[in-house]
């Protein structure tokens, strides 16, 4: 029986050593893996660092400043109109916008070199323009729009005479493609506006009243022949 002992000893003690020696590998593989992982994250640092060093150099060291700038000039170009050139004045005093009017659609205000504006970038949405009186004022921004369509926007302020508004605003029901609302920041109590067109008008019998309408609703000047005067927004 002496030996048969002696025998299994000798088995469980080779067997515990190879799980040692399996063991010891595999602390080694570790020890190996932890450092190759140790040297990709301190180089990947090192190069960042690098990277971030010549992008702030090649900026000025300023990077949040050029970001501001560029955020200033953003909004700069959406708030503005797209609008370039002045107004000629005819003989029949009609101004006519000589230069660039934009016609991008933006969903922002937008700070026009007129008022009312002629033209300009301007809202999605249109106003609507059926022969549509509005009691208070309205966007620029979609009126706009319908001057885009073909509308003629009549506009008026607090100065104007109750009977020359009142008479303006029967004639516009019955026009479509025409348009009515109060507008304080004029430089006259009347003006009418077309799509790169304006005038003022002394009164609703002012002839220039009649000659504006027949050239301007719809008339050649309209970007957008035929587009809808109705669908968009009522204010």
């Amino acid at each position: 029986m002496g030996p048969v002992k002696n025998s299994s000893s000798a088995t469980r003690s080779a067997r515990v050593e190879e799980m040692r020696r399996a063991e010891r590998a595999r602390e080694r593989r570790n020890r190996i893996l932890t450092v190759a992982a140790s040297v990709v994250v301190v180089a990947g640092l090192v190069v960042g660092g690098v990277v971030l060093v010549r992008s702030q150099s090649d900026s000025g060291g300023s990077g949040k400043k050029d970001t501001a700038a560029s955020g200033d000039a953003k909004n700069s170009a959406k708030n503005s109109s797209g609008d370039s050139g002045h107004f000629t004045t005819g003989k029949d005093g009609v101004r006519t916008w000589s230069g660039k009017l934009s016609r991008t659609h933006v969903t922002t205000d937008v700070t026009y070199p007129m008022h009312p504006p002629v033209g300009g970038n301007h809202n999605p949405v249109w106003l609507d323009c059926n022969g549509t009186v509005y009691d208070k004022p309205v966007h620029d921004e979609n009126a706009v729009h319908a001057l885009e369509h073909g509308a003629v926007w009549v506009t008026y302020t607090g100065a104007a005479a109750k009977a020359d508004v009142s008479a303006l605003a029967a004639k516009v029901k019955r026009t479509p493609y025409s348009l009515m609302s109060p507008y304080e920041k004029q430089d006259a109590p009347l003006i009418l506006s077309a799509w790169g067109h304006q005038v003022a008008v002394k009164s609703a019998k002012d002839p220039e009243v009649d000659k504006f309408f027949a050239a301007y609703v719809q008339g050649e000047q309209t970007p957008e022949p035929g587009a809808s005067c109705t669908g968009g927004v009522m204010q």
